[in-house]
């Protein structure tokens, strides 16, 4: 088959791979579209961690192309998204029902190669079916969808909360949308990028704050009248909006992270005291699953996007077919152009 494959440090490329051999407990899926995740390109472009070479992608979905014998549930030519997480099953963790942080945790585009791919080797107990008729190259985006809700459920908003959501990629225009579906009253949004403030506006934002033109930290409390936010979620991965997080949120209010830190972070004074003299509460999400495996934002998602409640087409930005791959991550890595969800199409 064709893959995407990576052989070093920044070279990617479009070239034959072995085709995958279908287990008895697993599915081979046919890759339709495939993702790429914010996490990709530090990876790609910078410190692989993994064997070489690897086929990368976990944001992906598709059709089922073979199954395994003692897979009944699943027919050939079925749409289906993959959970690309795969626990061991045994740890402590595990057995809490906390996949997410297992101890030997595995995951299809690193461990085992993923979606960057025409065909994937997965286990069935990895693919969730989609209904008929939806749109199968959008539902790649059910994997970041599913990320996001886990940080909404978990930092629990109630109808009435005022959000600050600190960086309007797609995990933030995704968290933006689930926030709106919980009844929250006001959603603030923030990010260096007028584009991206354009985008969280139409989405359902009250109000954009662009932090490289303003104070973001000032403008949050004047738009609040001193108060605070509910709740600040950091979707942004960066250390600037997880410092502010510390500085927006009322007393006793919630800050949720889910961006990745990408270098060491060193607090202000007044920012770390903000911590214990407000009482604030925080909590860090990783991944996306629950028991029963895997869990409710999975099982959230799919029935949203299948019903239409969330919208995965406007924040797509751009769509590379598989074979232009290394096209792909030259303009990310050069940031030759503005960009948001960036699809490989497969097939």
């Amino acid at each position: 088959m064709k893959a995407g494959v990576l052989y070093g440090v920044g070279d990617i490329r479009y070239d034959d791979f072995p085709d995958p051999v279908c287990g008895d407990d697993d599915v081979i899926v046919k890759v339709s579209a495939c993702g790429i995740c914010g996490s990709d390109p530090p990876r790609i472009l910078g410190q692989w961690k993994y064997a070489l070479p690897a086929v990368p992608g976990h944001e992906f979905a598709g059709t089922i192309a073979e199954t395994g014998k003692h897979i009944k549930h699943f027919h050939d030519g079925q749409s289906v998204v993959v959970q690309p997480l795969i626990p061991c099953g045994h740890c402590e963790s595990c057995g809490a029902g906390h996949y997410s942080v297992c101890d030997t945790i595995q995951m299809l585009g690193a461990d085992r190669p993923g979606g960057f791919s025409e065909y994937v080797r997965v286990p069935a107990s990895n693919v969730s079916a989609l209904d008929s008729g939806v749109n199968i190259v959008e539902a790649a985006l059910l994997e970041p969808c599913a990320v996001s809700l886990y940080g909404v459920l978990g930092i629990a908003p109630t109808v009435g909360d005022t959000v600050a959501i600190m960086g309007c990629g797609t995990i933030g225009q995704l968290v933006l949308q689930w926030m709106r579906l919980c009844g929250v009253r006001r959603i603030i949004a923030v990010d260096i990028s007028e584009k991206k403030l354009a985008e969280a506006k139409a989405l359902g934002a009250d109000d954009c704050v662009n932090g490289k033109e303003t104070d973001a930290v000032e403008a949050v409390l004047e738009l609040t009248h001193g108060r605070g936010v509910d709740i600040a979620m950091e979707t942004a991965g960066s250390k600037i909006t997880q410092e502010q997080c510390l500085l927006i949120a009322r007393k006793r209010g919630k800050v949720g992270f889910l961006g990745i830190a990408r270098s060491d972070i060193l607090l202000k004074e007044k920012s770390f005291e903000s911590i214990f003299r407000h009482e604030l509460t925080l909590k860090g999400f990783w991944n996306s699953y629950s028991a029963p495996f895997p869990g409710a934002a999975w099982k959230k998602s799919i029935e949203a996007f299948c019903d239409g409640r969330i919208k995965f087409k406007p924040l797509i930005s751009h769509r590379y077919p598989l074979a232009e791959v290394a096209d792909a991550f030259r303009m990310i890595g050069a940031r030759k152009e503005e960009y948001n969800k960036v699809l490989l199409l497969v097939s």
